[in-house]
C-alpha cells in the first residue's frame, strides 16, 4: 500500500504514518482499510534545506487489488520511478491520475480502486520534484530560482541514495526509472548520473539501475517541433498555408526563433486551444474553476526564451478530460491534507496546484536541448531502454518521437509491425539494437489514463524483458 518519504530541513532521520490512523484518508474505497506501518505512506527527514515528498506503493496486498494469477506470486523486486514536469505533481498526475493503486474520483469527492495500476508489475516510487512542486518546499528563497535539468537529477539522485539508506532492502533490487513528457529529459538525466557513478563505488553508493521507460517524451527540440508542426498538418488542425509558413520562416535548430516564426507557431497553438492538445480526440475540460488552464494557450509566442516555446500548455487529457480539476478539489481538502501530513510546515503559501505555473513559465531554466547524446551513451553501456507514444497527442507527438529515435541511427533487429491486446491492434512497435520504440493507438499524452489496460502490458513487458503480443489471437492478462 502507498508510502510518502520526504526529505526536509536540519533534523534528524525520523519516521511517522503518512496515512495517519486518527485521520484515514478521505472516502477510502474500502471501509475496512487500516494503515500497514511496513506500507503506507512515511515521512522522512533528514538533514537538507528542500522537502521532498514521495509516494511508494509496493505490490498490492488486498485481493480486490489483484489479479488472480497475481495473488500467488512472488512479489516483484523492482522499483520504477516516475517523473513528471517542469512544474507538475508525479503524485497529483501519476499516483492519483494515472497508475497509481487509487485515484482521485469525479470532483474529487473521495478515492477508487485502479485496476490497472502499475504496483500490480512493480514497487513505484513517486518523487515530487523540483522543489516547489506538489507539497515540497525549500528554507532557501533561491532555490526556487535556481532551477534546471543538471539541478533536478541532483536532487533527484541525492534523494534517491537517501532514499535507499533508509529502506537498505531495496538496495539489491532491480531498478527502472520511468516517466512522460518533460521526464524525456529528467528521466535518461538522471540515469545518466546513476550510470556515471556507478562506475566509482569507492565514492558513491550503488544503484542497481537496469533501465529506462519514456512516454511521449521531450527528447531534442528541433525534432520534436518539427513534429508538432508537421503532426498538426497531418490532422488536420491547420491550413496547408499555415504548415507552409512555418516551413517557410521557422528553423527549429535556432536557439533563438524569429518572430515571423513564433507569430506561425502561434496560430498552430491557437488552433490547439480550441481542442484538447494532449488528447486531439478527447473532449476538452471546460469547468471555469480549473486554475491550472494556462492563459498561454491563447498566445504561447511571446513567452518564447532561448529556443523553447516556455507556453507548453499542461498536459490535460483522457477519459473525462477535467481529471486535473478533481485532483486539485481532493488535494485541497483540509482532512485530505492533515491525513497525508502535508503542509505541517505552513511554508507552502496558497492553493495546491497539479502544476507549479511559477516554476514553469517563470524560474526554470531551458538550457538542454537534445538529450539523444544520452541514449547513445546508456545503449552503449547495455541499459534497457523503452520509448512509447501515444499516437493521439499535439504536444509531444509521435511523429517527432519517429524523428529522434531514427536521429540515433540504430540498427533495426524488429521491424515495424502491429501488437494486439483483447484482439485489437493496440499499437505498433519497432525494436533497435539497444531501444525499443512502441505506439498506443488512441491514447493520449498521458498513456496509462487513455489507454490503463494496454499500458499494463507494456509495462509487464518491459520489466520482464519480453516482446509485446504479435499474435491477433493474444487475450489479455489482467
Amino acid at each position: 500500500m502507498p508510502s510518502v518519504l520526504s526529505i526536509s530541513s536540519s533534523s534528524p532521520l525520523r519516521l511517522r504514518s503518512f496515512f495517519d490512523p486518527r485521520f484515514p484518508p478521505r472516502f477510502h474505497p474500502d471501509p475496512s482499510y487500516q494503515p500497514n506501518p511496513s506500507s503506507d505512506w512515511l515521512l522522512v527527514q533528514t538533514e537538507a534545506r528542500s522537502a521532498f515528498p514521495e509516494a511508494f506503493v509496493r505490490p498490492p496486498l488486498c485481493p480486490q487489488l489483484q489479479h488472480p494469477r497475481d495473488r500467488d506470486r512472488i512479489p516483484p523486486s523492482r522499483p520504477i520511478y516516475p517523473r513528471f514536469g517542469p512544474g507538475c505533481s508525479s503524485i497529483g498526475f501519476g499516483e492519483a491520475v494515472e497508475l497509481g493503486p487509487l485515484r482521485v474520483q469525479k470532483f474529487g469527492t473521495g478515492l477508487e480502486f485502479n485496476n490497472h495500476a502499475w504496483n500490480k508489475e512493480a514497487n513505484l516510487l513517486f518523487l515530487e520534484s523540483p522543489v516547489g512542486v506538489g507539497f515540497s518546499y525549500t528554507n532557501t528563497s533561491s532555490d526556487l530560482t535556481a532551477v534546471d535539468d543538471r539541478v533536478v537529477a541532483k536532487d533527484a539522485y541525492s534523494f534517491l541514495i537517501n532514499w535507499l539508506r533508509r529502506f537498505p532492502q531495496y538496495q539489491d533490487h532491480d531498478f527502472y526509472i520511468s516517466g512522460e513528457s518533460y521526464g524525456g529529459h529528467y528521466v535518461p538525466q538522471l540515469a545518466e548520473l546513476v550510470y556515471e557513478r556507478n562506475k566509482d563505488r569507492q565514492k558513491y553508493q550503488y544503484i542497481n539501475l537496469k533501465g529506462f521507460i519514456v512516454g511521449n517524451p521531450e527528447t531534442n527540440d528541433y525534432y520534436d517541433y518539427k513534429g508538432l508542426a508537421e503532426y498538426a498538418w497531418s490532422h488536420a488542425v491547420v491550413s496547408d498555408q499555415v504548415y507552409e509558413l512555418i516551413n517557410k520562416v521557422c528553423d527549429f535548430r535556432a536557439d533563438n526563433w524569429s518572430k515571423a516564426c513564433m507569430d506561425a507557431m502561434g496560430i498552430v497553438m491557437k488552433q490547439y486551444h480550441l481542442i484538447d492538445f494532449y488528447n486531439i480526440y478527447a473532449p476538452k475540460c471546460n469547468l471555469a474553476q480549473t486554475t491550472t488552464t494556462s492563459p498561454a494557450a491563447d498566445d504561447t509566442t511571446e513567452a518564447k526564451s532561448k529556443g523553447r516555446l516556455k507556453g507548453r500548455i499542461r498536459m490535460y487529457s483522457g477519459y473525462d478530460p477535467c481529471f486535473f480539476a478533481y485532483a486539485e478539489d481532493y488535494f485541497n481538502k483540509i482532512d485530505v491534507q492533515r491525513s497525508l501530513h502535508a503542509n505541517v510546515s505552513g511554508k507552502i503559501q496558497g492553493k495546491w496546484t497539479v502544476c507549479n505555473d511559477s516554476i514553469f513559465y517563470n524560474t526554470y531554466k531551458y538550457t538542454v536541448f537534445s538529450v539523444l547524446p544520452i541514449y547513445s551513451k546508456l545503449i552503449k553501456g547495455g541499459l534497457r531502454i523503452w520509448v512509447y507514444s501515444g499516437d493521439a497527442d499535439g504536444r509531444v507527438p509521435v511523429i517527432g518521437t519517429r524523428y529522434c529515435m531514427d536521429a540515433l541511427g540504430l540498427p533495426v533487429k524488429t521491424h515495424w509491425q502491429p501488437w494486439y491486446h483483447n484482439k485489437q491492434v493496440a499499437g505498433r512497435f519497432v525494436e533497435y539494437e539497444g531501444l525499443t520504440m512502441v505506439t498506443v493507438r488512441g491514447a493520449g499524452h498521458l498513456v496509462p489514463l487513455n489507454k490503463p489496460e494496454e499500458a499494463l502490458v507494456l509495462i509487464n513487458s518491459f520489466l520482464m524483458g519480453n516482446h509485446l503480443p504479435t499474435h491477433k489471437s493474444c487475450m489479455s492478462i489482467y
